[in-house]
């Protein structure tokens, strides 16, 4: 009874909730066809209004991948003010993600999306076309040969 009302009071209306592989948070505004072809990264909805409210003019959020986790690689997202010359931006007016071309070859189509969840609110990249699994928890993968 306590779970159902927990649920019922974050289904209020305007807020979305993400499970991770079983309902996206909103959809990008471009397709993802159109993006891995481009070599580009999508920004969801819910992503763009998440980084407007926590970033600050100078403030970006990084995508990096590294090597680690149950599947062999993972994501790692971070606020971040520096930029080198290998990174390559994608976003809108005030809301900027920046990720180094070396990740960018093995996330290069996905997703980008800020998803809330009853145990936490996170920015997570899905449907990677370079990913041919991962793990549970949405935060690792290992990559297409």
């Amino acid at each position: 009874m306590a779970a159902a009302r927990l649920l019922k009071g974050l289904l209020r209306p305007g807020r979305s909730i993400c499970f991770p592989r079983l309902l996206t948070c909103s959809q990008p505004v471009r397709s993802q066809s159109d993006a891995q072809a481009e070599g580009e990264i999508l920004l969801t909805e819910s992503c763009v209004k998440r980084l407007r409210e926590v970033t600050s003019g100078s403030e970006f959020l990084r995508l990096q991948v590294e090597s680690g986790g149950c599947s062999g690689f993972q994501y790692k997202f971070l606020l971040d003010t520096h930029m080198t010359e290998e990174d390559r931006v994608f976003g809108t007016d005030g809301a900027h993600v920046v990720v180094d071309t070396e990740s960018l070859q093995l996330v290069k189509g996905s997703t980008i999306e800020y998803c809330e969840e009853l145990i936490r609110s996170t920015f997570q990249l899905t449907q990677n076309p370079q990913a041919v699994q991962g793990c549970s928890c949405g935060a690792s993968f290992s990559i297409k040969l």
